[in-house]
C-alpha cells in the first residue's frame, strides 16, 4: 500500500506508485457500467517531464533562490557594512565645486587611471573611480564628502558595486566558481520556465470537473495529511508565484553566458540593442581635440553644468575619457521607476554636448530589458520590489521542498515492495501523441533547444539515458519471458 490518499480520483499522470489509491477509491462501489473516456495524451508526458526536471533541476533552483535572497537586500547590507564611505550625515551647506573633490580623490589615490566619477548629492558621498591594470574590470573608488571635500574611505568595487554586493552578486550568478559556476545559474533559468509552464498545466488538469478560482489557487485543507495535502500547497503556491517566477527567468536569461549571447544577436538583428551617445571628437567640434593628451580633470566642473543645462537631472556617472580627442559622457542612472537613463557626450574644450540619447527614444526591446534587469535585481520599485522578490525566493524554496517531500511521500511503503523513493510517472508516454502533434513538438523542442542551450543540452541527455535504461529493461524482460 502506498502513502497516497485515497480521497480524491488519480488522474492517469500520476499512475505507478498511486495506482493502489485508485482501487482504494473505488471499492465497495456498483460495478456499473463506466462512461468511456479519451486516452491521455499530453499529460502523461508533462507529468514525467516535470517530474525528473523537478527532481534533478530542483537543486539549480534552490541554490538559485537562496542567493537570490541574500542578494535581495544588498542596499541595506551596504548601508550597514559600508556606512562611513557611502553616507555622510552633515548634509548642510552647498557642496564644493566637483574638480575638488576629484583633487581630494586623487591625493588620496595617487595611483591609477581616473575612469569615472559619481557626483554625490543628499546624504550620498561623490564617488572617484581609479583603473589599475592589477585590478581587471575592478577599480579602486575613493569616496569624498562632497560638502567638505574630505575623503572619507576607499574600496575596491566592480561596476560601483561594494565588495559585498560584488560578493553576492558573484555568488548568485556563479557561486564564486567563474566561468565554470555560471552553467549552474543558466540551467537553473533555462529550466525554471518549464517547470512552471507544466505544473501549472498539470494542477489545471487534476482539477477538472470544479475548476473554481477557490480550488486553483487554495490548497485543498479536507486534506489533513499525506501527499494529497503536500501536492495543493505545491501547486497553489506554484500558482501564485508563476508569473513572477517566469519573470525571473526571462530576465535572468536575457545576460547568461549562452542565450543571453543568443539574445544580444537577435536584439542586433532587430536594430534594438540598447544605444549609445558617439564620443569620437573631430577637428570641426573642437580646437585641441586632435591632441592626443591626457583629458584634464578640472574639466569635469564644465562638463557636468553643460549636461544639467541640456536637461541631465538626477544622479549620474561622468565617463572621464582616456584622451582630449574624446568627448566625456554623462549618464543618469537613476533605475527606479520612472527610470531615468538620458546619456550626453560633452567636448570639454567647449563645454558643449556634441550628441545625446534620451531614453524616450530607445528601442521598445531595449527598455524591456533594461526595465527587466532592474526588476530581476530589486531596483526598479525600490523596496517593495525587493520586498517581492524575497517572497518568491521564499515562496520557490517553499515549493522545491514540497516537491521533495511528495516525492517521498510516495515511495511504496508496503512490505513486498518497500522502496526508498517513488516510483516516477511511467515512461513511453509520447507514443501516445498524434504523429503530427508529436512531429512539431519535436521541432519547437529543438528551435527552443537551440536558442536556450542549458535547457536543449541536458533534456537530450536525458532522452537518451531513458532511452537507454528503456531498451535494457526490456531486452532483459524478453530474456526472462523467453526463459520462462
Amino acid at each position: 500500500m502506498t502513502s497516497v490518499d485515497s480521497e480524491e480520483p488519480v488522474l492517469p499522470e500520476q499512475r505507478g506508485a498511486e495506482a493502489d489509491a485508485t482501487a482504494v477509491a473505488t471499492a465497495g462501489k456498483p460495478t456499473a457500467q463506466a462512461p468511456a473516456r479519451r486516452p491521455e495524451r499530453l499529460g502523461p508526458l508533462l507529468a514525467r517531464l516535470h517530474f525528473y526536471a523537478g527532481i534533478l533541476v530542483a537543486p539549480f533552483l534552490l541554490v538559485a533562490a537562496a542567493t537570490g535572497l541574500l542578494y535581495t537586500f544588498t542596499p541595506q547590507l551596504d548601508s550597514l557594512g559600508y556606512g562611513h564611505e557611502l553616507h555622510v550625515s552633515d548634509t548642510g551647506g552647498s557642496a564644493v565645486p566637483l574638480s575638488e573633490q576629484v583633487a581630494a580623490a586623487r591625493a588620496e589615490h595617487p595611483q591609477g587611471t581616473l575612469v569615472a566619477v559619481r557626483p554625490g548629492s543628499g546624504d550620498d558621498t561623490t564617488q572617484v573611480d581609479f583603473a589599475l591594470p592589477a585590478l581587471g574590470e575592478k577599480t579602486h573608488t575613493v569616496y569624498v564628502d562632497p560638502y567638505t571635500g574630505r575623503t572619507r574611505g576607499q574600496l575596491t568595487t566592480w561596476y560601483a558595486e561594494t565588495p559585498l554586493t560584488t560578493w553576492l552578486d558573484a555568488f548568485h550568478r556563479n557561486l564564486n566558481l567563474g566561468t565554470v559556476g555560471r552553467y549552474y545559474s543558466e540551467t537553473a533559468a533555462s529550466w525554471l520556465w518549464v517547470l512552471v509552464l507544466g505544473g501549472l498545466v498539470l494542477w489545471w488538469r487534476r482539477r477538472h470537473g470544479s475548476r473554481t478560482a477557490r480550488r486553483l489557487l487554495l490548497p485543498d485543507r479536507t486534506a489533513k495529511k499525506g501527499v494529497r495535502r503536500t501536492r495543493g500547497w505545491h501547486a497553489a503556491t506554484g500558482v501564485w508565484l508563476s508569473i513572477g517566477l517566469l519573470g525571473l527567468s526571462a530576465t535572468g536569461l536575457t545576460w547568461s553566458r549562452y542565450a543571453g549571447a543568443n539574445f544580444g544577436e537577435a536584439l542586433d538583428a532587430l536594430h534594438s540593442h540598447t544605444p549609445s551617445v558617439a564620443t569620437t571628437l573631430t577637428n570641426g567640434t573642437t580646437g585641441s581635440g586632435s591632441t592626443a593628451k591626457s583629458a584634464d580633470p578640472a574639466a569635469i566642473d564644465g562638463v557636468l553644468d553643460a549636461a544639467r543645462a541640456d536637461g541631465v537631472g538626477g544622479p549620474v556617472e561622468i565617463a572621464v575619457p582616456a584622451d582630449a580627442t574624446t568627448a566625456w559622457t554623462v549618464t543618469q542612472t537613476r533605475n527606479l521607476w520612472p527610470v531615468g537613463r538620458d546619456s550626453v557626450a560633452v567636448d570639454a574644450t567647449t563645454d558643449r554636448v556634441t550628441d545625446k540619447v534620451a531614453f524616450a527614444d530607445w528601442p521598445v526591446m531595449a527598455k524591456l530589458t533594461r526595465w527587466g534587469i532592474n526588476a530581476h535585481m530589486g531596483t526598479l520599485f525600490g523596496l517593495v520590489n525587493q520586498i517581492l522578490l524575497a517572497l518568491l525566493a521564499t515562496g520557490l524554496i517553499c515549493v522545491i521542498v514540497w516537491g521533495y517531500r511528495m516525492w517521498w511521500q510516495r515511495r511504496p511503503t508496503r512490505a513486498d515492495r518497500r522502496t526508498v523513493l517513488g516510483a516516477p510517472p511511467a515512461r513511453g508516454a509520447w507514443r501516445a501523441l498524434p504523429s503530427g502533434a508529436l512531429a512539431v513538438g519535436i521541432v519547437v523542442v529543438a528551435v527552443v533547444g537551440w536558442v536556450i542551450p542549458l535547457f536543449g543540452i541536458p533534456l537530450a541527455v536525458f532522452l537518451a539515458v531513458d532511452l537507454a535504461v528503456g531498451a535494457v529493461r526490456a531486452r532483459r524482460a524478453a530474456g526472462s519471458a523467453t526463459a520462462g
